[in-house]
């Protein structure tokens, strides 16, 4: 008890995490909104659509290496004058974990499809996802809802948590804002397939060991065998690799067909099919929630055990 009260960091992680979710921050109020909103002008401004491919590829790397240093230079210099590091470690995870989101979502998408509320689960999606949803099926609004909810959980709490592990506050603040830059300049929007390049990769980065950690961690339990052989024989045909073996568990796990065709500005484009035969539904939307909830309180005590050792 004594060692756990010692440890500000760990409280810090643990306060953050009730904090969000009894105090969730507005979406319209959100520090990230504002660093959106920039990330858009600042590709106005260099994102030239005359430069050739590999100018605009240099001119991304330039605009994300300037804002993200910026506000890492400003965090370090803050933190020197801070009276209270948990408290600073508090405020910049609050800011950058995203748990309360993915869970309601789940039950909305679920619900939604449990209903046949065809055009209401297109309309969440349209929220969530760069890629065009109104002409989605049923086949497709299921696919696409496991596959929100598992990049959701994945990057919003999985990546969030381990960064912070790793580097405190900052860190998971940091790992946030790369993650919305990659998201914001995504190359599956016309204007930003070179431009956006850059942000992808470094996103793809730092955020595969902890997906691939956490895709294991999936793993384990019933089906394990069956589980891992679809990870090993599938994970790599995705198309970034961290994503690619958290979608492969989960699909190997439930047995659930994932990936395929998607339309991304009114063309057509093929992903790689992971997972297993059947097409998910509402019932199976609901599993892969149950699922992703117990593992998800696995991982935040694989963190907490981390922050207690080390």
């Amino acid at each position: 008890m004594t060692l756990l009260l010692e440890n500000g960091t760990l409280l810090a992680m643990w306060g953050a995490i009730l904090l969000h979710w009894l105090i969730p921050i507005p979406p319209e109020f959100h520090p990230l909104r504002l660093w959106h909103q920039t990330a858009i002008a600042v590709a106005t401004k260099v994102n030239n659509p005359k430069d050739n491919a590999k100018q605009r590829q240099l001119s991304g790397l330039l605009a994300w290496s300037v804002m993200w240093l910026t506000v890492l230079i400003t965090l370090v210099a803050m933190k020197q004058f801070v009276l209270f590091d948990s408290l600073f470690n508090l405020t910049l995870l609050w800011f950058a974990i995203e748990w309360k989101h993915p869970h309601q979502l789940a039950k909305r998408l679920s619900k939604g499809l449990a209903e046949d509320r065809i055009g209401y689960c297109r309309h969440l999606l349209s929220l969530e996802l760069n890629r065009e949803t109104d002409k989605l099926s049923r086949v497709g609004l299921g696919k696409a809802s496991a596959e929100t909810l598992l990049l959701a959980y994945g990057r919003q709490v999985v990546c969030v948590l381990f960064w912070y592990c790793l580097a405190g506050g900052i860190g998971a603040i940091l790992y946030r804002l790369a993650m919305s830059m990659a998201r914001c300049w995504s190359p599956s929007r016309l204007a930003f397939q070179d431009f956006g390049l850059p942000a992808v990769r470094i996103l793809a980065t730092v955020e595969i060991i902890p997906l691939r950690l956490f895709a294991l961690l999936l793993a384990f339990g019933r089906n394990l065998t069956g589980t891992i052989k679809t990870l090993w024989d599938q994970g790599e045909r995705w198309l970034l690799p961290g994503p690619g073996w958290l979608l492969a568990a989960a699909g190997g796990k439930l047995t659930l067909s994932l990936g395929g065709p998607a339309i991304y500005a009114e063309q057509r484009r093929e992903r790689p099919t992971v997972g297993g035969p059947i097409a998910p539904a509402a019932l199976h939307i609901a599993q892969l929630q149950q699922l992703l909830y117990w593992r998800l309180w696995c991982w935040l005590g694989l963190c907490s055990a981390w922050l207690l050792v080390f």
